[in-house]
């Protein structure tokens, strides 16, 4: 199964797309990175044209390698920080408009969720989901940018939490 995932942002869009099959020693899975990056807009230009470029760029994604689910991490609003969600929002909601109009099913979890599936631990930090990625995946370095490392958190947890 093809799965990707994505960590939405309005600046920086991480994105990793993950093949999971079945291994000898069930229930565990073979992972393999089919691809990982990252979507950059610019904070000069309309957010229209910002989210067409998230949009586009996911749309190509999904075109090329066909996923059968798309994971992002589920909103969360800091009550010191609600613009930084807003403009994440209208991110997250151009990924999720993909979703719905390629018919991909559409998974949302809470980034503890995401963090225990990965780490073992709800609270992990992001150097240590880094470090667990790049371990679950053979990765000779560590994946950067920080986008890239949360949005393979997201297709590594759902391999850990739905495909048991």
């Amino acid at each position: 199964m093809i799965i990707l995932g994505v960590d939405p942002g309005l600046n920086v869009t991480g994105y990793g797309v993950i093949e999971a099959s079945a291994s000898k020693s069930f229930p565990f899975r073979r992972v393999k990175l089919k691809e990982a990056g990252i979507i950059r807009t610019k904070a000069r230009d309309a957010i229209s044209g910002r989210l067409e470029k998230i949009h586009g760029s996911i749309s190509n994604i999904v075109e090329e390698y066909r996923p059968g689910v798309l994971v992002l991490e589920k909103l969360y609003s800091h009550y010191k920080h609600p613009v930084t969600s807003i403009l994440m929002g209208h991110a997250r909601g151009a990924v999720c408009l993909v979703a719905g109009t390629s018919k991909v099913k559409l998974v949302s979890f809470p980034s503890t969720r995401i963090r225990k599936a990965v780490t073992g631990n709800g609270h992990a930090s992001k150097q240590q989901i880094q470090r667990m990625i790049q371990g679950l995946l053979g990765l000779k370095e560590k994946p950067r940018p920080m986008d890239v490392s949360d949005a393979l958190a997201c297709a590594l947890a759902y391999v850990n939490v739905e495909l048991r």
